[in-house]
């Protein structure tokens, strides 16, 4: 898989470009926790695949290190305001102390996101996005049990800076394995354009009403994204851990494709 890995971004780059002149601007859900707005052409598939991604934990009571390998998200254009999502992760790799090691696969996320707001103009975007999480992970690698979610994707132009911000409600499961709760995220994003070259900054939050604790997460989060052609791009990023209940540090690479 590893070796493979370089091979498929190579293909998806090298693919036969779609036509971009009766396209929308490209737009990746990646890099990023932030969700941009834009919704994929009629017809068309885009996938975004993390080469890598590696998060350190590092805490008294958690020492871990985690790597996840070719998770991608597939996107479908299915109308002029609404597509398809599907987002799974073939390899992840838990190296934990204390508690052995563990390798598989992920969960499988089911979305739809449809356009609210002026999703083929330069003004403000906004769209709904809700999802479905699967519980098809190995054993210990997952949420083990079903969860869910809806998203409020918003875009506002600044000038020359972007500013996205992304509300968000989910269901998920309870530390200990029954029942479920509500938890709470937020994202704001700004990113400015250098030809090519995208640069941006992110504030992430989430709160998790688990009956057993309720956690605080929040990162500040670095993205750089390289167009590649219309249709391509090659992406990195690092999210910095800023409280006891959040990865000290994850770093990933990635790269999408529309076709």
């Amino acid at each position: 898989m590893r070796r493979l890995l370089p091979t498929i971004a190579l293909m998806l780059l090298a693919a036969p470009a779609a036509r971009a002149q009766d396209l929308r601007p490209f737009c990746a859900d990646r890099p990023g926790k932030a969700t941009p707005p834009c919704i994929l052409d009629v017809g068309h598939v885009q996938i975004e695949t993390g080469l890598a991604d590696v998060v350190f934990l590092r805490q008294p009571d958690a020492h871990a290190t985690i790597y996840t390998i070719g998770s991608s998200e597939f996107r479908f254009g299915l109308t002029p305001r609404l597509e398809a999502e599907a987002i799974w992760a073939p390899l992840i790799i838990n190296h934990s102390r204390g508690s052995g090691d563990r390798t598989g696969v992920g969960d499988l996320t089911l979305g739809l996101r449809g356009a609210l707001l002026a999703s083929d103009s330069n003004g403000p975007a906004v769209s709904l996005q809700g999802f479905v999480t699967a519980p098809t992970a190995t054993h210990g690698l997952g949420a083990g049990g079903w969860m869910g979610g809806v998203r409020l994707p918003a875009q506002l132009p600044l000038g020359a800076l972007s500013l996205d911000l992304t509300p968000e409600v989910d269901v998920v499961r309870n530390a200990s394995g029954h029942g479920t709760h509500a938890a709470w995220v937020g994202v704001a994003a700004l990113s400015h354009g250098f030809g090519k070259l995208t640069v941006g900054a992110e504030a992430w939050g989430s709160v998790d009403d688990d009956p057993a604790r309720v956690s605080h997460q929040a990162s500040a989060d670095l993205t750089v994204a390289y167009a590649v052609g219309d249709n391509g791009q090659l992406d990195v990023g690092m999210n910095i851990g800023l409280t006891r209940d959040t990865p000290d540090l994850e770093m990933y690479v990635g790269v999408a494709h529309r076709f």
